[in-house]
């Protein structure tokens, strides 16, 4: 931990950078479960497809905040080029995300049936019934996230050597 403190400290700006990633993977996070849990289960999508559509609306709003936001000062780069070098970067990690959403499902969703019996049984009774969130759609959602949590790495590091290599690192 005083390693990461040590390391925070002498690379102000970049933790700052990553801080700022994390808020904008924040929206992309708001904008990909939501357009998810709106394609499965109110337009009745199949849970891969959904999830490939959600992640493509969210890369294109992480591309506009990271752009403006995170990093202004790349702007050395042609807009549609550097949309271009990030959306093949996204592509990858949506290559990576889905065998990983896949593989999590099915064990997600018997998970989250199980969870009806354990400690956490109010919150899933308080999901199914008040969100009306069915143990499918909570499993789905489970797996989703272990997804997003691996490919967050993968985003930050590749866009940052990648998309945005012409911003300096600084201290």
């Amino acid at each position: 931990m005083s390693r990461l403190i040590t390391l925070a400290k002498t690379n102000r700006k970049e933790f700052k950078r990553f801080a700022k990633f994390l808020a904008v993977g924040t929206t992309g996070f708001i904008v990909d479960f939501g357009v998810f849990n709106l394609l499965y289960k109110a337009l009745s999508f199949p849970p891969v497809l959904a999830q490939a559509i959600s992640f493509t609306l969210a890369a294109i709003n992480n591309f506009l905040w990271n752009r403006y936001w995170t990093y202004p000062d790349s702007r050395s780069k042609p807009l549609l080029r550097q949309f271009g070098m990030f959306f093949t970067l996204s592509v990858i990690g949506l290559l990576i995300r889905t065998p990983i959403f896949a593989l999590f499902s099915g064990p997600m969703v018997t998970f989250v049936e199980s969870m009806q019996y354990g400690p956490f049984a109010g919150l899933v009774a308080f999901a199914i019934n008040t969100l009306h969130i069915s143990i499918e759609q909570l499993g789905l959602n489970a797996a989703l996230v272990i997804a997003v949590l691996v490919v967050l790495f993968w985003n930050f590091f590749s866009n940052r050597f990648i998309t945005y290599s012409d911003v300096k690192f600084g201290k």
